[in-house]
């Protein structure tokens, strides 16, 4: 009660401290660095990644890039070279001309190198940098090489991807929050009972979105993904608790002549409830910072510490918001457009075995969905860009120009001899898929002795710790193809060189399939595992997390079931990061629904007459709360014109509205069923039963002042 009468007290010292805090906020949130890069989030300790770190520590090359260019003669060609040479951060272009500019006998190379490089209409050169593949200074180097190369020049490799994601996701960005603004505002006037109240809300949450996005600064960077997603889903996912502490305020009001009492009141209950009702969500997000492919703990921390500031913001700055508005607000009411809830839920009851028939059948063709879209998501983040972007486009060129699909690169010891190199060369090249090895060893032949190499072309391919080799190959990135090939190329490396490291886009890609299929296995288990004893020590029940967590883990498996069956692919990330999700932001209208039908049977009610009440008492609130993740949600998934975002939007916005469903047919189902397990097992609940006055189809309406606001708070404890 001490904090309840401070906030109420020093409302006005709240919104101006919170106020003043927007300023830090907003300098920490344009502040902080947005990583774009996917796989910098790999384990650090896998030879992908460790191969990436020596090859710019040996050869001072970073990021690499394929660069075609049509239609150009060979002296326009060689200025544009230098002109690319020029660029800062460009560390070395390599192309035909490298090797036959240089006072060396043309007849030494082979005929296949120019065709490497060269077809009817087209050149290709690549491109390294001395600098990381997301580095800023990486993207401004690709802008200029486009900026000079123009129309007729086209940049692949990751660090173009990296560039058009960053530069879609910024103009992209803030009509994100606009949608999501939107969208939610206007579900907030359809449901709720006030004109005014929506915007009251928006202003409270918006503040502790802001301060959410600006004490990320403190992490360094953050990923694309968190960054687009983070405000829409701290909105959909505390607005329940500005709903709470609004519908205890209105009731505190009618018991209470004066307003600041009525608060009073309201913060002290609204916070037992909040409080309740974020553990579950808080378990969610914290479950992916188990993940060992580190995007998880991005989104995780990010988004728990967003919950985290939700609650606060939902017993300081609201209440002082509504108290300051507290005229307008009360002027403003209008009766809420949801219904009674009374009868609906009767009929539930009187046909549940409906409900549960249809429970067991959904069952096997939702696992089926929810397996096959997992066997079917796709890695390659150039499958998430618009068909039109230039990374895209260069892409197409590249395979249709040159069949290559994608580069690997291997780093051998330098002091493996030329032979050896040679003869594992040869073996490579038999390899299905593999276009051309490029090596020293390749480029110039056996004819030439390794003495006469002039240093300019050493320079390029070899270090005094390692030998540069490139794999030029005819798979897609990501592709099972590719990762047969992968495989093969390594048996062939570690034959030779133990040692040996091959990386490149596609290597990296199949550590990050393999990292993240053990990852979802691992985030499933520690979130169910920890919202089970969540619920277990809520409701005190043994066999209640077990009902609870079933029905919300069928409205997860329809949820991510549906892609299969409407022939869609999904983002690998989005299953692993939705599961958990929707589990943990939804499984509180599970428990809302289930803390009343045991506080009924507690009084001596009995099963049906239990569940008809709470059904009926419930349903308004999951339906705001639903709909309000929906609202978030569903607008970003339409607009985005990036696959990832839009994806994990749109199974957002559907598996809000999927478990809400689940909850209200199926739940009250399953309660009826095994009512009698729920009390053998169930701390303090009573067999004796009672029939209610008006009989067992008559729930207590749930709207009467005296039972909401107590119910709902004890409900959400």
């Amino acid at each position: 009660m001490r904090f309840s009468k401070a906030v109420v007290k020093h409302r006005v010292l709240i919104l101006i401290i919170a106020v003043v805090l927007m300023v830090p906020s907003l300098l920490g949130m344009f502040a902080t660095r947005v990583n774009y890069d996917m796989l910098d989030y790999l384990p650090e300790d896998i030879d992908t990644v460790n191969g990436q770190n020596e090859l710019l520590e040996e050869f001072g090359k970073g990021a690499f890039s394929l660069i075609i260019v049509e239609n150009m003669p060979d002296k326009d060609i060689a200025a544009l070279v230098e002109k690319f040479e020029a660029v800062d951060h460009v560390e070395t272009v390599l192309w035909y001309s490298s090797l036959t500019d240089i006072s060396f006998p043309k007849e030494f190379l082979p005929d296949a190198l120019y065709d490497e490089f060269n077809t009817d209409n087209a050149t290709m050169m690549a491109v390294f940098f001395d600098t990381s593949t997301s580095a800023d200074i990486t993207m401004d180097a690709i802008r200029e090489i486009r900026s000079i190369a123009g129309k007729q020049c086209f940049v692949s490799g990751m660090s173009a991807l990296v560039t058009d994601l960053k530069d879609l996701c910024e103009q992209e960005e803030p009509i994100y929050v606009g949608l999501a603004v939107l969208f939610a505002c206007l579900a907030m006037l359809i449901l709720l009972d006030g004109w005014l109240v929506p915007f009251v809300f928006l202003a409270s949450i918006g503040m502790m979105i802001l301060m959410n996005l600006g004490s990320n600064y403190f992490f360094g960077e953050i990923s694309y993904i968190t960054k687009a997603l983070s405000a829409v889903l701290q909105l959909a996912v505390t607005m329940d608790y500005s709903i709470f502490l609004w519908h205890s305020y209105n009731e505190q009001r009618e018991k209470y002549s004066d307003h600041k009492d009525a608060m009073t009141v309201a913060i002290q209950q609204t916070l037992a409830s909040v409080v309740g009702s974020s553990i579950t969500t808080v378990a969610g997000f914290v479950a992916l910072c188990f993940m060992t492919f580190t995007l998880g703990r991005d989104l995780g921390i990010v988004m728990a510490k967003g919950v985290i500031l939700g609650v606060i913001g939902c017993v300081t700055v609201l209440p002082a918001l509504i108290l300051v508005f507290d005229k307008p607000l009360q002027k403003t009411k209008h009766r809420s457009l949801i219904p009674n809830m009374t009868r609906f839920a009767g009929s539930i009851t009187k046909v549940f075995p409906v409900f549960l028939i249809i429970f067991a059948l959904l069952i096997a063709p939702a696992l089926y969905g929810y397996n096959k879209t997992n066997n079917e998501v796709y890695y390659d983040m150039g499958e998430c860009l618009p068909q039109d972007m230039e990374y895209v486009i260069a892409n197409s060129k590249l395979s249709e120009d040159f069949n290559i699909a994608s580069t690997h690169m291997i780093l051998l010891d330098s002091n493996i001899p030329s032979k050896a190199v040679r003869s594992m060369i040869n073996e490579m090249e038999q390899v299905d898929g593999v276009k051309y090895v490029l090596g020293l060893e390749s480029v110039l032949g056996s004819r030439v002795p390794e003495e006469i190499i002039p240093e300019s072309i050493k320079e390029i391919l070899e270090s005094e710790k390692w030998e540069l080799l490139l794999i030029n190959s005819e798979y897609k990135v990501a592709s099972d193809d590719v990762n047969t090939q992968i495989d093969s190329l390594n048996t062939i490396l570690k034959k030779y060189d133990e040692t040996g490291m091959l990386i490149g886009e596609a290597p990296c890609m199949k550590d990050m399939i393999e990292t993240t299929d053990h990852d979802f296995q691992v985030v499933n288990a520690i979130s169910i595992i920890a919202i089970f004893i969540i619920i277990a020590l809520v409701e005190k029940s043994f066999s209640l997390p077990f009902i609870l967590i079933s029905v919300i883990e069928l409205a997860i498996f329809i949820n991510l079931g549906l892609p299969h069956y409407l022939g869609q692919s999904l983002p690998f990330i989005a299953p692993i990061c939705i599961s958990t999700i929707q589990l943990g932001a939804t499984v509180d209208y599970a428990i809302l629904m289930t803390t009343r039908y045991k506080s009924e049977r507690i009084a001596g009610n009995d099963k049906r007459y239990s569940v008809s009440t709470a059904l009926a008492a419930s349903i308004p609130s999951i339906i705001v709360s639903g709909m309000g993740l929906f609202a978030a949600t569903f607008g970003v998934a339409v607009y985005s014109d990036i696959d990832i975002i839009s994806s994990m939007c749109m199974l957002m916005a559907r598996g809000a509205v999927v478990s809400m469903l689940c909850v209200i047919f199926i739940l009250p189902s399953l309660l009826m069923l095994c009512d009698k397990l729920i009390c053998a097992t169930t701390f303090g609940m009573k067999k004796k039963e009672k029939r209610p006055p008006n009989g067992p189809d008559a729930p207590k309406d749930p709207t009467e002042p005296k039972e909401t606001l107590s119910q709902k708070i004890e409900m959400h404890v």
